[in-house]
């Protein structure tokens, strides 16, 4: 029986047959033929197919690949040279037209890179600490009606947690405190400083990697007393001396022994707190922080963190929780529902104290794609413009054998050369801006190419990003002339380049005019806030810390209000508005139930509403005493308590705090607004309890501010020589609401104005050539009586159709984005007709202006010069 003759894998094959150069197609075919019978004959069909198929995938590489296009030898470096020699030839030729594209290309660039710093700084926090993606701190929901957040817990809340689960690894608590007074006492010479401090747990160095630089990494700060401090308070407290052993004192009272130097903080974390006391010294600053039953309520002061053990899931540990609120808060209705945020979540959550919206890090990057993107519009623009002026060069090198592909990559290889020299300028500026940076946002950004991988790897990525995307459609379409056409110089802008042309100036002004909508839109609410009646008086309002609540206090504002031009003096719990507030649960008149929504807490004397001048709208002031408790509540109060008029809440009692607050209700205010605009307005109740008083609220003359500033501080100071005095205006408090919407609006200014000016440069541009084009149809016009501003609107009035077009698309965006920007706001401003119109005004002005500083040139020129011209 004759053996039935057998193929390899016809696709295989077929494939080989594709890709083969022809001139060596039958040789390797048959070399593998013959391979294929010898190993079928071997080991079998299945295994000498799988090695043909093998064979086919090992030939397909350069030398076997057949050429796109003929198959005649290049010399490759000569060819790459060429295309530099050439493109550095046609920047040299045509100044103005490289200088625009380099500066527009640097703008872009630099923006990107600043850009980048900044984001990747903020993405960086937190990330240095071993086992971060097991760390966690524990949050309140506090649940009435609506939700709000808190990064605190109760203070018994940390060891309770420690002591009763085994899920943490570790377990720390925090308690931070701003601005308080640090004493060095050495050789009978006191030295005071005003620090932010933190008692920590020992475990507080074994969760979080802040490297020792001096003392015994085990223990710190497990002994009562001992602090810890990093290298730069101990070069500013103790100089060159040894700091270990040295005593600093917190406050007039309470001494704590250097036990530790840390290595100094990163800049990128937010536990950048730098003297840490031990928490096993809490009760001599605070014996409510310390109890281990202080469950009644949450102070911003104190946050837990744990790191949990390995395999265990937070969603385990927040079943947990719930038992804490039943067990130690059965009876509140403002229930409180016990969380975990990742340390990786706790820079940009914003309802739990981010410093930095994750929001706000994508509409950076966003903004920095988009001038990098106007930035290439502008390039692909011009080229495109001019392509006809590069049409005998494409025509020469055609008929010369030159293929598509190699007329792409010359004029891909020319974007190249000037993307790389924008980036040289646009380092340059990056660097000469940087320090400027660095001081607006508060950070400590670098730039070193040669040190920082992501960073070269990022420009890298630009450098090849901008190249093709500003290089590929050119090259495309400069390729793609016919060469008889080329040499005939017969090439016009057809009209399908001339659309896309169109459609690349719509795109950029589009993405100029939504800045701009956004930059007006945020002007206006910042105006808006400025501007709106807070409720209360804030003008000439100078507000200074209280020292001490015994009598000193009442002796104080007797000094105070003896001194000229000034008009009113009242002692408080903070301002009307400030983070000088909290709430608690509380229970009105005779009904037996906690209310289902809190009340929030202001403190002030008998002066406090004339200071302000807050409203009565019923009932009277509280009376001045120590003894007697009354409250002031707003009509905020009164409607959530479901009454029909003011009237009807007068002297009904309240109870407070669990009830250790109760009085009378006398009077009731006018709303204010308590906080930002941001929020709703809270109910308020106030009351005198001088135990709680942190501030003096002085009214003053600001005509004569320059005298009675000092002597306020002289009457402080006597008062209270050991505290470090300080002061600040009520209106500079409120503005601080508001610092990263005002940071914000300085950022989109900057990158609106940088986008308009790569936008007027391109328009530059464009009305340069086009004016170059029409030489003699200018001269033409101006011979037969054409006027100058008739000139003018020829080219004026196509780029103010493309604006007007790109309003169009940009209006609907950029009423979308900041109408959603503005929810944030409680009280804002309205997006009207008249944005729009500003806008569109604003944006044509600046066109025409461009359009006509160059065409104005063109439209003056002798119409004889116009007319010889070639």
């Amino acid at each position: 029986m004759k053996n039935r003759k057998t193929y390899p894998p016809q696709l295989p094959l077929r494939f080989f047959r594709w890709f083969c150069h022809p001139k060596l197609r039958d040789s390797i075919e048959g070399d593998l033929m013959e391979l294929y019978e010898e190993r079928k004959v071997q080991s079998g069909k299945l295994k000498a197919d799988a090695y043909f198929i093998k064979d086919v995938l090992l030939l397909f590489r350069p030398g076997i690949i057949k050429p796109t296009e003929g198959y005649q030898q290049l010399n490759a470096y000569g060819m790459y040279k060429n295309y530099f020699v050439t493109a550095w030839r046609n920047i040299t030729s045509k100044r103005a037209h490289a200088a625009i594209n380099v500066f527009g290309l640097a703008l872009g660039i630099a923006c990107a890179l600043l850009i980048f710093s900044l984001v990747r700084h903020h993405l960086d926090f937190d990330k240095f600490h071993a086992q971060a993606d097991r760390i966690y701190r524990f949050v309140t929901e506090e649940h009435h009606g609506e939700v709000e957040y808190s990064p605190n817990v109760p203070p018994a809340f940390g060891k309770a947690f420690r002591d009763d689960y085994a899920f943490g690894e570790k377990v720390t608590r925090l308690c931070t405190l701003n601005d308080k007074l640090v004493t060095l006492d050495e050789n009978g010479e006191k030295r005071k400083f005003q620090e932010q401090v933190a008692f920590a747990d020992p475990e507080f160095f074994e969760i979080f990697n802040f490297p020792l630089d001096a003392g015994k990494a085990d223990g710190l700060l497990r002994e009562p007393n001992t602090a810890v401090i990093t290298g730069q308070i101990a070069k500013k407290y103790f100089g060159d001396q040894l700091a270990l052993g040295k005593i600093i004192r917190l406050g007039s009272d309470i001494d704590f022994t250097v036990v530790g130097v840390l290595k100094d903080i990163p800049a990128a974390t937010d536990l950048n707190t730098e003297i840490y006391f031990s928490y096993s010294t809490m009760k001599q600053y605070n014996d409510w922080y310390a109890a281990d039953d202080a469950w009644g309520g949450i102070t911003s002061e104190i946050q837990v963190f744990t790191r949990l053990q390995p395999g265990v899931n937070p969603t385990e540990v927040e079943a947990v929780l719930p038992t804490y609120v039943q067990k130690y808060r059965p009876k509140s209705k403002n229930v409180h529902h016990y969380k975990m945020q990742a340390l990786s979540d706790m820079h940009f959550n914003a309802q739990y104290g981010g410093k930095m919206s994750i929001n706000t890090i994508w509409i950076l990057s966003t903004i920095g794609f988009l001038l990098v993107f106007t930035a290439c519009l502008n390039f692909i623009n011009l080229a495109t413009a001019q392509a006809v002026t590069r049409a005998k060069e494409v025509g020469v090198r055609k008929v010369m054998g030159g293929l598509r592909a190699q007329l792409f990559w010359q004029f891909t290889t020319e974007a190249g050369v000037i993307v790389v020299l924008a980036t040289l300028l646009a380092f340059a500026a990056s660097y000469t801006v940087l320090p400027f940076m660095n001081e607006f946002f508060n950070v400590t950004l670098s730039l070193n190419v040669f040190s920082d991988v992501r960073l070269l790897l990022f420009l890298i990525l630009v450098i090849v990003a901008v190249t093709l995307l500003s290089g590929a459609y050119p090259g495309i379409v400069l390729s793609r002339f016919k060469p008889v056409l080329a040499l005939k110089g017969n090439l016009k802008g057809g009209p399908g380049s001339f659309n896309i042309r169109r459609g690349l100036i719509i795109a950029q002004f589009t993405i100029s005019q939504v800045l701009l909508i956004g930059l007006i839109v945020m002007f206006y609410q910042m105006r808006y806030v400025n501007k709106m009646d807070m409720g209360f008086d804030r003008d000439a309002v100078v507000m200074v810390p209280v020292g001490s609540r015994d009598q000193k206090l009442n002796t104080l504002k007797t000094q105070l209000e003896a001194i000229p031009h000034v008009e009113k003096v009242s002692a408080c719990f903070g301002s009307p508005a400030s983070e000088n507030m909290w709430g608690t649960s509380f229970r009105f008149d005779t009904r037996t139930e906690a209310e289902e929504f809190p009340i929030y807490f202001k403190g002030g004397d008998e002066d406090y509403l004339a200071l302000f001048g807050l409203e009565l709208v019923a009932g009277r002031n509280v009376t001045a005493s120590d003894t007697v408790r009354e409250f002031l509540v707003n009509e905020k109060a009164v409607l959530k308590l479901g009454l029909a008029s003011p009237e009807d809440i007068l002297g009904k009692f309240m109870y407070a705090n669990g009830g250790s607050i109760k009085g009378p209700i006398v009077g009731v205010v006018k709303d204010f607004h308590d906080q930002s605009l941001h929020a709703e307005i809270d109910p308020i109740f106030i009351t005198t309890p001088r135990n709680f008083y942190n501030s003096y609220a002085i009214k003053i003359n600001m005509a004569e501010a320059a005298t009675t500033l000092p002597a306020i501080e002289k009457a402080w100071s006597s008062m209270y020589p050991e505290p470090i005095y300080h002061y600040d205006f009520l209106d500079d408090q409120i503005a601080s609401f508001y610092k990263a919407e005002q940071t914000m609006l300085t950022v989109v200014q900057v990158f609106s104005a940088i986008a308009l000016l790569i936008g007027c440069l391109g328009l530059y541009g464009l009305v340069s050539f086009m004016a170059l084009q029409k030489t003699k149809e200018i001269g033409i016009r101006k011979v037969l009586g054409g006027s100058v501003p008739q000139i003018l609107w020829i080219f004026g009035k196509e780029f103010s159709r493309l604006v007007v077009i790109a309003f169009f698309i940009a209006a609907p965006l950029g009423w979308l984005l900041m109408s959603q920007w503005l929810t944030g706001y409680v009280y804002k401003t309205e997006i009207g007709v008249g944005v729009f119109v500003l806008e569109l005004l604003i944006i044509l002005a600046i066109v025409m202006f461009t359009a006509g500083f160059r065409s104005l040139k063109a439209a003056v020129a002798n119409p004889v010069d116009s007319l010889r011209s070639e």
